[in-house]
């Protein structure tokens, strides 16, 4: 993830805000099939950011190592706390969603 796309998740706020659903589904003509488009956003961002997670968290693995010689890394602890900071995913998505940031589109039906 690039800064500009990490400053502006750390921008937006972790409280979950109430939504207004007439607004939603305007934006596509039907409320479902705009909850259907956040939430295939959010099942992205959230293994985006995990994948994210687990290739920095994955520099710090040590496979060799018992339990006892594990020690603490205040860097690791960092990364760690700079995820469990950011919203939801769902939220990320709904908020791109109603700021027009998201582009969606519909699969051609397959008459065979």
């Amino acid at each position: 993830m690039d800064k500009s796309k990490r400053m502006k998740l750390t921008q937006i706020s972790p409280v979950l805000d109430t939504q207004n659903l007439e607004a939603i589904g305007k934006k596509t003509g039907n409320l479902y099939e705009a909850l259907y488009i956040i939430s295939c956003r959010a099942n992205q961002i959230s293994r985006e950011l995990k994948e994210e997670l687990h290739a920095k968290l994955e520099d710090f693995a040590s496979h060799s190592d018992s339990y006892e010689e594990v020690q603490e890394n205040r860097e690791q602890i960092e990364i760690s706390r700079f995820y469990e900071r950011l919203p939801h995913p769902t939220i990320i998505a709904t908020k791109e969603f109603m700021n027009d940031e998201l582009t969606y589109r519909y699969e051609e039906e397959r008459t065979e």
